[in-house]
């Protein structure tokens, strides 16, 4: 029990430094494209913080066992580096003392991604959704600059603005077309200034000076009117977002499962798969932390990657393949756990499947 909480201690605190830079790299990554749209005025400042949560929240499922397989495979090479492992074997501790310590470990996590993956996941789509749809409908004015045509995702507001000195300052020959499902609204102003009540709910207000607006109705129910204003507060974002359609990673679990279709089991076999690959990998980084005499670190290292990414390439694909229906529900992407599986098997236990091999060809 002792060598088994030692066992536990040590791969933890690699665990949680390797788990806390991918999250910061992930958020960093996340954060360049956010920022990049709201310095252009595509995005309200305001929803950055909340869709990099989300983002970060749904990356755990990923992120978690890539941290295990790291710590796993970083821990015991140093352990064996310093001769640890050696007094460990004296006492005689057996081999099964490490799977048994890492399982507990691994089980652990595995709990805790099949919770993100089945009940969390979902639902931190769902919101993404809704707050990206409803900041996808909001300009930030403010950022605006002059000569260009800012036209929201969803494409019911264009606003042009001919002359400004600088972010922040009045803006001249303000040109705003909105689309309403009726009608369509054609401003144009002299001047314009944000105002400075600005929520993410609703954005920013404007106020126009010497306006003219014109209304185009589509319904052919009245006719077109043209209103002239010396002052006018308007506002260029609606008061609701765009309806997003189905989709099969914000979909809950027990509706994933009593579904047909190819998108929908691809879901659900990746939510299912998910604590299973942070189990295997978790065992499978046992093995590959051993080194022999002659094996340089960097050479243990390069080949432990290679096998991490190229079992994320396999489950990855094989989703994409169910998604399309290139291959059916069964084997689906299960043959990609399967076959590391049977690496982990090999490799943990090598005599015993050579053993068993024998004696089925005998």
């Amino acid at each position: 029990m002792i060598i088994n909480r030692y066992l536990i201690r040590e791969l933890s605190r690699p665990l949680i430094a390797i788990l806390g830079i991918l999250v910061a790299l992930f958020g960093s990554y996340t954060a360049a494209g956010f920022l990049s749209d709201a310095v252009n005025g595509l995005l309200p400042a305001g929803a950055i913080a909340e869709l990099i949560g989300l983002k970060l929240l749904i990356s755990l499922e990923v992120l978690i066992p890539a941290a295990l397989y790291a710590s796993v495979l970083l821990a015991f090479a140093r352990l064996s580096g310093e001769s640890e492992f050696a007094a460990m074997y004296s006492i005689r501790m057996t081999p099964g003392t490490l799977v048994r310590a890492v399982l507990t470990l691994s089980g652990g996590l595995a709990a805790i991604v099949a919770v993100l993956s089945l009940v969390v996941r979902p639902l931190a789509y769902q919101t993404l959704h809704a707050v990206s749809d409803r900041a996808a409908t909001l300009l930030d004015i403010d950022a605006m600059e002059a000569g260009s045509f800012y036209v929201a995702e969803d494409g019911g507001r264009v606003i042009f603005l001919g002359h400004r000195p600088g972010r922040g300052t009045a803006a001249r020959d303000v040109f705003v077309r909105i689309r309403h499902a009726d009608r369509t609204e054609i401003v144009h102003a002299r001047l314009a200034n944000e105002l400075r009540t600005k929520t993410l709910a609703r954005g920013a207000d404007i106020y126009l000076t010497d306006a003219h607006i014109y209304e185009i109705d589509r319904s052919h129910g009245r006719p077109d009117q043209v209103v002239e204003a010396q002052g006018l507060v308007v506002s260029p974002n609606p008061g609701h977002g765009t309806v997003r359609g189905y989709s099969a990673v914000a979909a809950g679990t027990w509706r994933l499962a009593g579904s047909d279709a190819d998108a929908d089991v691809a879901e659900l076999q990746w939510r299912l798969s998910t604590p299973i690959s942070t189990l295997l990998l978790g065992l499978l980084a046992i093995p590959l932390s051993r080194a022999t005499p002659r094996q340089g670190r960097s050479s243990r290292l390069g080949r432990a990657i290679l096998v991490y990414f190229g079992y994320y390439l396999l489950c990855t694909s094989a989703r994409t393949w169910v998604q399309h229906g290139a291959i059916g529900r069964f084997p689906g992407i299960w043959w990609a756990p399967a076959l590391l599986a049977l690496l982990c098997a090999a490799t943990l236990y090598p005599h015993r499947l050579g053993l068993a091999f024998r004696r089925r060809n005998a």
